[in-house]
Order: structure tokens, then C-alpha cells, then sequence
């Protein structure tokens, strides 16, 4: 799945209507430009992308403060927020995902009813098992790597990732079932999004000629 399709449109959603450089701010503030492919060439172009695809809509506003064609909004569309909960979904339940799958997901989580966000865990635990049990029919992890020489290592690298992923994901479970977070539903829920001339700390402060379109 695209980790960038899930973070732009996320970011969108939350706020109503942003420009790109609300959505490139935002993704900053996470930290995404360092785990994900969320550079500011990305975030545009999957901006204008989607707008074609009709996942969101691109409206003219006022022109931006730096001068020149009138800056862009984009709203999300129904289709944009089917779009963007089949994504988070998809983010919290496959295992084999990259990481910036998964790191999306959890940002955007708390969009998601408790329940289901615990079931899709649980789901992702249950592709972890079944992938280990047909890797270890013929991989013994009691006899180390070194049973298939140095090619055993990857295995090896598979199995341990698989297992702490598992810990990982149980110990969110807990949390989550213990009362952690608010989800959907339950209130409002913690934003990770900055208002509208907010400062960002964590913005590299890199132009690009997106910021003013």
C-alpha cells in the first residue's frame, strides 16, 4: 500500500480543508519526511493526483501571501474517505508492511472505533503466526542460521522481526483495552494536526515552489 496516499489524505480529512503546505507542515510535525517518502515533491503530487482521481477536491482561494496564482485547498471527498479507511485498515492488519505503512496507520488510528482497531491487530498477529508456521515447517529457529550457512540469516532476521512484532502488537493491544487513547466515538479525539499559522519546531524550513501554490 502507499504510506503517502494514507498520510495525505489523513491529514486532509482532519483538518476539513488545507492547502499543501498545511498538509506538508503537518507531516513534518510527525516526523514522516525522516520514516516515510513524505518529501514535499511527494506530498504535492499525490495532492494533485488525487484531486484528479477524485478523491478530493481542489478549490481556488485566495491568493497565497507570497504573491502570485491564487493558492489551492483540498477537501476529501466520500470517495476520498473510503479511500483513506480502507488504507488505515490495511496499515494495521498486514504484518509484512514497511514500516511507514504501519507508522501511518497508528497516526491515524484513533479514527477507527476501539473495537475494530483491536480486531484488526489481532488480525495482523494471526498473519504473523500462520507466515511463521510455514516458514519454521522446514526453518528450525532451535538450530540457529547457520543450519542453511550465511543464507540462514535472513531467516533468521524474518522470524526474529516476526516475533517482536507480535510482543509489539500485544503490548498495544493491552494498552488499548486498558482505556489508552480516545477512538471513534468516544469523545474528541487527540489531533495531531497544527492550525493555520501555528509554528511547527520540527519543519526543515526547505522551500519548495509547492509551499505557495
Amino acid at each position: 500500500m502507499s504510506a503517502i496516499r494514507l498520510l495525505v489524505l489523513g491529514s486532509v480529512r482532519q483538518h476539513g480543508r488545507a492547502h499543501g503546505y498545511q498538509v506538508r507542515n503537518d507531516l513534518e510535525y510527525w516526523g514522516a519526511h525522516e520514516w516515510s517518502n513524505a518529501k514535499p515533491g511527494s506530498i504535492y503530487h499525490a495532492l494533485k493526483q488525487m484531486a484528479k482521481q477524485g478523491l478530493l477536491i481542489a478549490h481556488e482561494v485566495a491568493p497565497s501571501t507570497a504573491g502570485g496564482p491564487p493558492r489551492v485547498e483540498y477537501e476529501i471527498t466520500e470517495e476520498g474517505s473510503t479511500e483513506f479507511l480502507a488504507l488505515l485498515r490495511e496499515s494495521l492488519t498486514g504484518w509484512d508492511q514497511k514500516m511507514d505503512s504501519l507508522s501511518a496507520g497508528l497516526g491515524f488510528m484513533v479514527e477507527l472505533e476501539r473495537a475494530e482497531v483491536v480486531a484488526l491487530l489481532r488480525e495482523r498477529i494471526a498473519e504473523m503466526e500462520g507466515w511463521r508456521s510455514s516458514v519454521t515447517e522446514y526453518y528450525d529457529p532451535e538450530q540457529g542460521p547457520a543450519q542453511f550457512g550465511h543464507i540462514g540469516e535472513i531467516m533468521h532476521l524474518w522470524l526474529s522481526s516476526a516475533d517482536f512484532g507480535k510482543g509489539w502488537t500485544l503490548d498495544l493491544i493491552r494498552r488499548i483495552e486498558e482505556g489508552a487513547y480516545t477512538f471513534a466515538g468516544e469523545g474528541e479525539p487527540f489531533r495531531g494536526v497544527l492550525l493555520e499559522g501555528e509554528e511547527n519546531p520540527y519543519a526543515t524550513g526547505v522551500p519548495h515552489r509547492g509551499d505557495t501554490e
